[in-house]
């Protein structure tokens, strides 16, 4: 089945060819539609309906006067509106509620009184073929629109603009083949999965009594379902499930679903490690840990995996996306989108209160970021923690957020185990079919508080009365199955025995259990490893590139095509471009990152760069996209290098959703580099959830690497607080135990080599780039060429660029980024000859060992400085102190002790008065360099 969004959203080549349309007209729900009419969404015409109806009285021999066929044609407008409107708002009078505590009665516009049939309900009206009817009685119509659209599955699916996608899924529910039917084997089997479900959640209760599982208790129904979206996914294609879900029912699915095996989660529960005890990491509770596996129904296999998540729940979100994405590149699978299907599982209240959400729904059509559609499910339990739906949320359901992208939603009723196999059975397809994202609200309920020692009669006594006296899903399924002569009364309670007994035995398997390996370096990532120290593992790798490769890449990033006409400024850009190769002089960062990009990829590296503005750049200085000024036909330079694949995407205005996207690109692909560029810098402010949970801390806790890069452009320009600052305190108070890497590099070189060494090392860890940016283009940040060529590398240390003999230094300045310009420029004008200036180019690890080596060879200094442009409490003098400290006492200068030069402790990261901040500048470089100011 194709993904009809490539009609009008191509993927790479979206960015090598014409774009279809205007600019402001491509969104993936503005696709023309030449098919209408079959779904009511015309307006009627009385006169045509007239027609009609006299047509059809004429071949059903009624009776055709002229005052008849009017009277029929009014009752069959009548009888088309209540059809339009059972279609928008059946849903509304849906049986969706387990518990039946929310019995919203039947809408006024769905009654027949509304519609003038109050008391005509056996008139016959012509319908044309709606819901399989011709002529019909009002009571016949009335019920069967009762049946499609009230009953435990409602439909919301009006609002999807195209017209075809309307029409498969209004077949689906009104055509009678189509509807839910199960044979009794099917019928079993979904009962032997509730039971499962329940049984394990029962024994976990008994064995590990008080102990947190979030259990999926009330809303078993989803574990046949889930089997469902393997086996009719795999029927459609699917080779590759990759899931993201919350706490709620999270054990249930590893064990039941994912088939991980039942004694290592025991084992899990009784304390122990999920991986060998020699490999280290803090570890995490059992109910965030991932799996992956590989299930098979008919004969057909998938893989699936389950990806690890912090408490944020929802923030997984967007990291499965990244990973789908990239698992379907992997594959090549991004035309088709057919074998790669992410799935999240959400709880109603995140789902509703969580912008993530949003944040990833919106990345559903945009090119570089679609996955040809996500199957949403959410456990409406109907409360989220204490917090009743009301306090939740501002609309019905928690899933009208993805109306926002017009995702069709099937509402269903948790206690009905084949409605809810038979919803997800349809999602999957409809996405397999249209390549959209799709939304199952699963109403069910939460037997326990919000975890099993917790208390939710105080803040729910009325519902929880209910729930205690409700029956159990199996209970309700295998009562309706006797009746329908499915099973036998004896049936379920031995499937019940036999299940426990099996738990039984792997409960006892547990006591002796022991992981023999952990899975983090296998499959693509064979080949990559942990590195062994974290200073030695740094060094000694080689990222120059050679001339040949040089002057390649030089001609292919300044040759301009002839049939693409550029913009003037650009072809000065381009120009001094070529005057750089030319020269080998005056390299500037961006040239120096294209290089690196360039470089990467004719060595058969993938290069994905994603951000707000990341074609042209932020500052008007990438400029990897050049748009042609007749036709906006995109040409992109590096797209035409051999071996690898190059990727420059503009994303949508989003922090959090689109660096977790990137997250779970680079957990999937080690072997591209993957970059997110913030704007500004400190828009990686609306990331922090992801930073937090997932860049710093995933490998401690989950055991998953990732070689992410961040690229936050930093630096104090007088342009006021917001965009001053990229926050580097907050990553430098993150690192620790070899996690990630910081660094604020100051020549256009040492970016070059940072970049080629975060692919060509054995393994990968995040890498925190401060970018500049009045140095992008500043004078003295250049770089000759042979600083990318022969055994040049990344230099974690950046002497001084004045020569300055070690045995006259007296007074050592230590800096990182823009400020060392600063520095150099005013201690060259007052002629200093003692004070160096040494740039610490990655903060994190801190080269310690490096500059240790070389504050011993400074016999004679008096003292050391920290300068930086932060505030006191900002930037990073709290951690590089101590640092400095320990260096100067291994280089045996016992007792010295490191100095501060910079802004005052402020509440605001910088100020917004351009006189203010010049004069803060002056004061901090003068303080640094041990010159009276007289302020």
């Amino acid at each position: 089945m194709g993904n009809e969004q490539q009609n009008f959203i191509p993927e790479l080549s979206d960015q090598e060819g014409p774009q279809p349309g205007p600019s402001w007209a491509r969104p993936n729900w503005l696709k023309e539609v030449s098919d209408s009419g079959a779904d009511l969404t015309q307006a009627l015409d009385p006169t045509a309906m007239k027609m009609a109806v006299e047509k059809a009285a004429k071949q059903a021999g009624k009776p055709s006067d002229p005052k008849a066929i009017e009277e029929a044609a009014a009752n069959s407008i009548k009888a088309m509106m209540l059809v339009r409107l059972y279609r928008v708002r059946g849903h509304m009078a849906a049986n969706l509620d387990p518990l039946g505590l929310h019995d919203r009665g039947t809408p006024e516009d769905l009654t027949l009184e509304f519609h003038g049939f109050k008391g005509h309900e056996d008139t016959e009206v012509f319908v044309g073929g709606v819901l399989g009817l011709e002529w019909t009685t009002v009571r016949e119509l009335y019920n069967t629109l009762r049946a499609t659209y009230c009953g435990a599955v409602g439909l919301e699916y009006m609002h999807i603009a195209d017209t075809k996608e309307r029409r498969f899924l209004q077949d689906k529910f009104e055509s009678p083949g189509e509807t839910i039917q199960f044979t009794e084997e099917g019928k079993k089997a979904i009962l032997a999965a509730v039971i499962r479900g329940e049984g394990y959640e029962a024994f976990l209760g008994k064995k590990y009594v008080g102990t947190k599982r979030f259990g999926l208790d009330g809303g078993e129904s989803m574990i046949p379902a889930l089997e469902a979206v393997i086996k009719y996914g795999g029927s459609t294609g699917v080779r590759e499930i990759i899931y993201g879900m919350a706490h709620r029912g999270r054990l249930n699915v590893l064990a039941n679903v994912m088939a991980k095996p039942y004694k290592v989660i025991f084992h899990e529960f009784s304390g122990g490690t999920a991986n060998p005890e020699d490999v280290g990491g803090s570890g995490d509770v059992k109910y965030h840990l991932g799996t992956s596996t590989d299930r098979a129904f008919d004969d057909i296999e998938v893989h699936m995996s389950l990806v690890p998540n912090p408490s944020h729940l929802e923030a997984v979100n967007p990291v499965v996306l990244g990973k789908a994405r990239a698992q379907q590149a992997i594959r090549d699978d991004l035309k088709q989108h057919e074998q790669v299907l992410p799935v999240l599982i959400h709880g109603d209240a995140a789902f509703a209160g969580q912008g993530v959400v949003w944040e990833s729904l919106s990345l559903s059509g945009v090119p570089g970021y679609d996955t040809g559609g996500c199957i949403h499910f959410i456990i409406n339990n109907q409360i989220g923690f204490t917090t009743s739906p009301k306090f939740a949320r501002s609309s019905p359901y928690p899933s009208d957020v993805a109306k926002g992208v017009m995702a069709p939603i099937l509402h269903v009723n948790g206690d009905d185990p084949e409605a809810v196999t038979f919803a997800c059975k349809l999602a999957v397809e409809y996405r397999q079919t249209f390549g959209r994202d799709i939304v199952i609200d699963m109403w069910c309920y939460r037997r326990f508080g919000h975890n099993e020692g917790d208390e939710p009669k105080f803040t729910q006594p009325i519902m929880y009365d209910a729930i205690r006296k409700h029956p159990k899903v199996s209970v309700i399924y295998a009562d309706r199955l006797i009746d329908e002569g499915v099973i036998e009364k004896g049936y379920a309670p031995q499937l019940r025995e036999e299940f426990e007994a099996q738990l039984e035995e792997e409960f006892e398997a547990a006591k002796s259990y022991k992981p023999n390996e952990a899975d983090w370096f296998g499959g693509r990532w064979a080949g990559l490893n942990k590195p062994a120290d974290p200073e030695t593992a740094r060094r000694n790798v080689h990222t120059a590139i050679e001339r040949k490769l040089f002057d390649s890449l030089g001609r292919t990033l300044t040759t301009v095509p002839d049939d693409v006409t550029i913009h003037k400024t650009l072809g000065r850009v381009l120009k001094a471009k070529s005057e750089m190769f030319e020269s080998g002089e005056g390299f500037d960062w961006a040239t120096a990152e294209a290089l690196a990009f360039g470089s990467l990829v004719t060595e058969g590296f993938g290069v994905r760069l994603s951000g707000q503005d990341s074609g042209r750049g932020t500052f008007s200085q990438r400029h990897a996209v050049w748009v042609d000024q007749n036709t906006e036909k995109k040409y992109i330079p590096l797209t035409t290098l051999p071996h690898g694949k190059f990727e420059v995407y503009d994303s949508t205005l989003s922090e959090y959703g689109v660096l977790g996207f990137e997250y779970g690109f680079a957990m999937a692909d080690p072997k591209s580099l993957v970059m997110w560029e913030a704007q500004f810098g400190d828009f990686a402010n609306g990331a922090q959830i992801m930073i937090d949970q997932f860049i710093a801390s995933g490998e401690a806790k989950w055991l998953r690497a990732n070689g992410l890069v961040l690229l936050l452009p930093h630096g104090y320009e007088g342009q006021g607080p917001e965009h001053s600052s990229a926050r580097l305190e907050r990553f430098l108070q993150l690192c620790a135990n070899d996690n990630i890497q910081v660094c604020n590099i100051t020549t256009p070189a040492n970016y070059f080599h940072v970049l080629r060494r975060q692919m060509l090392r054995p393994f990968r860890k995040p890498l925190v780039i401060m970018t500049p940016k009045s140095l992008l283009r500043h004078p003295l940040a250049k770089s000759p060429a042979d600083e990318f060529l022969g055994e040049h590398h990344f230099m974690r240390i950046k002497s001084d660029t004045t020569e300055i003999a070690d045995e006259k230094v007296k007074r050592l300045v230590l800096c990182s980024g823009k400020v060392a310009y600063d520095l150099i420029q005013k201690r060259d004008e007052e002629g200093l000859k003692d004070v160096s200036i040494v740039r610490i180019e990655q903060l994190y690890p801190f080269p310690g060992e490096a500059l240790a080596i070389r504050l011993k060879r400074m016999k004679n200094l008096k003292e050391v400085i920290w300068c930086q442009e932060e505030p006191r409490n900002n930037g990073s003098w709290f951690f590089v102190e101590e640092h400095i400290e320990a260096a100067l006492s291994e280089a045996g200068h016992d007792g010295m002790r490191p100095l501060y030069a910079g802004r005052m402790a402020s509440a605001s990261p910088a100020t917004g008065l351009a006189k203010r901040h010049q004069e803060q500048q002056e004061q901090l470089v003068a303080a640094a360099l041990g010159l009276n100011s007289g302020k």
